[in-house]
């Protein structure tokens, strides 16, 4: 090689070096000191199978920003059945409302459509964000030939700006040109604020000796706290259920899923979940879940709800380990809960686990505080297997060392005995960490 030409390669290769250094010090910039930019806990987003009777779209309409994609269009076949749970927030946005109103008076006839934005949550908007509604359910119906009646919205982002509607509905024959079976991963991603992966869940069921499948997504990341419910998901079968019974279901199934879930304490404007049974899969009508094919499809969606939730909890804004809190042994299913929240929302139990310290007495601090009844001396507190506290005090063969050794993973335990019933329940939650204040005193910027 002659001696040019290796003088070019060299500097060929340092400026390489170079510049693998240079992305190097910007993906640490971008991380920072604080936590990486995508929760450790991630799963690999399942591969997620197109619903018989089910399309999805997605653009960039740019409500935020620019070049990122934030609109999704779900059409739905006529003949579907359909549910929703929202939030009960005081200050619900105006796509709330108006589902609310849609799914209760369920006029008009033919198909459904859902069409979600995020970047902007279109609530605290007053007449406007009605407006904004009602245009865009107009926008859809005219670009899919169904009624506006029948077209659901949510949006989610920022509270209190409003909606750039005309973005949305200018992007709709892009939207309605590109409807596909596929779009579901695609889907997923349109819709995340500050979550840090998409979601999705997968399951299957024999019903009838046909096989059904249940898909589902969902955003949700910061301003996640039990309140029915507490994020954005939306999920598809092709099932045929009555809307009756769809609906029972997820009502109840909600409780021991998305309101049972929790990374701050704080509830959404926006929060809602909505379901779709196309109905060709070809089983016989489920009208009750007291069938043996309704008990199996409820398992089923359970299954999908509660590995959604659990998602959620573990892209918890700064996240990086998953805490499951069970209760048992409470005077009623009431208490029960109280406990699990107050153990599941307490801003100390949480950092205590960020710190990989295992400081129990926070937990009896937690069940104090509840509100539940409660017996110092009957309370048994564990950590995973190990019995931290009993009989009003600390067990005698607890050792710190053990207890600061299991906090150190990325799945944590916490069990409380109240001593005084049956009834038990259980939650998930999140540690508090650095990470959660950055993203929180930056959101707007």
């Amino acid at each position: 090689m002659a001696l040019s030409a290796k003088k070019k390669l060299k500097k060929l290769k340092k400026k390489r070096d170079r510049l693998k250094e240079r992305v190097s010090e910007l993906e640490a910039r971008l991380e920072g000191p604080r936590g990486p930019l995508v929760s450790p806990l991630a799963p690999d987003f399942p591969d997620l199978p197109a619903i018989d009777g089910i399309r999805f779209a997605t653009a960039q309409a740019g409500i935020k920003q620019a070049n990122r994609t934030d609109v999704m269009l779900v059409e739905i076949a006529a003949g579907s059945a359909v549910a929703g749970v929202f939030t009960r927030s005081a200050t619900r946005s105006g796509s709330v409302l108006d589902c609310q109103e849609k799914l209760a008076a369920r006029g008009g006839s033919g198909g459904w459509a859902i069409l979600v934005n995020s970047g902007n949550a279109n609530a605290f908007t007053g007449a406007a964000g009605a407006a904004s509604v009602e245009a865009i359910c107009a926008a859809v119906g005219q670009a899919l030939g169904t009624p506006a009646a029948r077209v659901l919205t949510s949006s989610t982002g920022v509270i209190g700006q409003p909606l750039p509607h005309e973005r949305i509905t200018g992007a709709m024959d892009t939207l309605a040109t590109d409807l596909a079976p596929e779009g579901i991963g695609d889907a997923a991603r349109a819709i995340m604020t500050t979550d840090t992966f998409p979601k999705g869940a997968v399951r299957r069921v024999d019903l009838d000796g046909k096989e059904v499948t249940i898909a589902g997504i969902a955003k949700g990341s910061g301003m996640i706290a039990p309140d029915m419910a507490t994020m954005l998901a939306y999920v598809f079968t092709d099932a045929k259920i009555t809307d009756d019974a769809l609906q029972a279901m997820m009502s109840d199934l909600t409780q021991q899923t998305f309101n049972a879930v929790t990374v701050d304490g704080d509830t959404s404007t926006s929060d809602s979940v909505i379901v779709a049974a196309t109905g060709r899969a070809g089983n016989e009508e489920i009208t009750s879940a007291r069938t043996k094919a309704g008990r199996d499809f409820k398992a089923a969606l359970h299954e999908v709800l509660r590995d959604l939730a659990l998602q959620i909890v573990m892209d918890g804004e700064g996240a990086t380990k998953l805490i499951e809190v069970r209760v048992s042994g409470a005077a009623n299913a009431a208490d029960a809960r109280r406990v699990a929240s107050s153990i599941a929302n307490s801003p100390l139990i949480k950092t205590a686990a960020a710190g990989e310290d295992p400081n129990w007495g926070r937990v009896v601090m937690a069940v104090g505080k509840s509100g539940a009844k409660a017996d110092r001396d009957r309370l048994t507190i564990r950590f995973g297997d190990i019995l931290v506290a009993e009989n009003g005090q600390v067990a005698p063969d607890y050792r710190e060392e053990a207890g600061a050794a299991y906090m150190t993973r990325d799945r944590i335990t916490l069990s409380v005995d109240l001593g005084l019933g049956e009834a038990e329940d259980t939650m998930w939650t999140c540690d508090l960490t650095y990470r959660y204040v950055e993203i929180n005193a930056d959101y707007r910027s």
